[in-house]
């Protein structure tokens, strides 16, 4: 039997031709997650997912990608071969380097840190909505950057705003518009997901290396892009891109402290543009 036909059979109940079922896994490994209440687009998406998880995750642990899903909050989260995934204590021994795996800059890497640690603070203080957000002004993500890491948030708005684009790309965070961003009155919300995103490890080296007056930490394994971060990116948005991190490297060797990629275990690139995309 070919495997088209095997596919074919195992989908027949489901109502999902093969070609739907092939153009959602394009659509997956391309985003890398799915997070039902991010648009009428994937939400469709999302409920077509539950349909056929199970199809879905054996066809991915072909390549040794695991699916991370969320029922509670409604989310999908892929993790490339040696990932450490949320539920599992260690990563696999194999490693692996491809181009699967993004990198993040060392700003949006701080940013991350201190949306964890203040997620954690709101779940504390039981401020976290029905649907698991956490909402925190700029004003206290940038003071708790600066207490924390002893870092600031880059004082050119359009650089601020690269980074928050860049975190609501991974789905970490949620915001009404970026205008609101050139305000430090603007506000957050901070997703759920950022707790598989970030290791608990991670935020106790951080804190460690605080107290210790370095601004360091290491990020747990997040999830995969079907590109790298470059490549998921127009021509255009990658020249931008590229000129924004020639930028921050020579503001970051002025202040002496060198921006040394942090390979984020697989963080998530979805493409540039719209966020209700099919």
């Amino acid at each position: 039997m070919l495997l088209n036909d095997f596919m074919e059979q195992r989908l027949e109940s489901t109502g999902i031709s093969l070609d739907e079922f092939r153009g959602f896994l394009i659509r997956l490994v391309n985003y890398g997650v799915l997070e039902r209440g991010e648009s009428q687009t994937e939400q469709e998406l999302y409920d077509r997912y539950v349909r056929v998880e199970e199809l879905v995750g054996e066809t991915l642990s072909l390549y040794g990608i695991v699916v991370h899903h969320d029922r509670r909050f409604e989310y999908a989260r892929l993790y490339p071969p040696g990932s450490r995934t949320p539920g599992m204590e260690q990563a696999e021994d194999e490693a692996f380097g491809g181009s699967l795996r993004a990198r993040l800059m060392q700003n949006e890497v701080a940013v991350i840190l201190v949306l964890r640690a203040q997620y954690d603070k709101a779940v504390r203080e039981a401020k976290i909505d029905e649907n698991g957000f956490a909402t925190e002004s700029l004003e206290a993500i940038a003071l708790a950057m600066k207490n924390w890491l002893n870092r600031s948030l880059p004082e050119k708005a359009t650089e601020r705003r690269k980074i928050f684009q860049r975190l609501r790309q991974l789905r970490l965070i949620d915001f009404h518009s970026d205008e609101e961003l050139e305000s430090a009155e603007a506000w957050l919300r901070i997703h759920p997901m950022i707790v598989d995103f970030v290791s608990t490890d991670a935020i106790e080296a951080a804190s460690g290396a605080a107290a210790e007056g370095a601004a360091a930490g290491v990020l747990a394994d997040g999830a995969l892009g079907g590109r790298e971060a470059e490549g998921a990116e127009g021509d255009g948005d990658a020249a931008e891109r590229a000129e924004g991190d020639d930028d921050a490297e020579r503001a970051d060797e002025a202040d002496g402290d060198p921006r040394d990629e942090i390979d984020l275990a697989d963080t998530a690139a979805p493409r540039s543009g719209s966020r209700d995309v099919s």
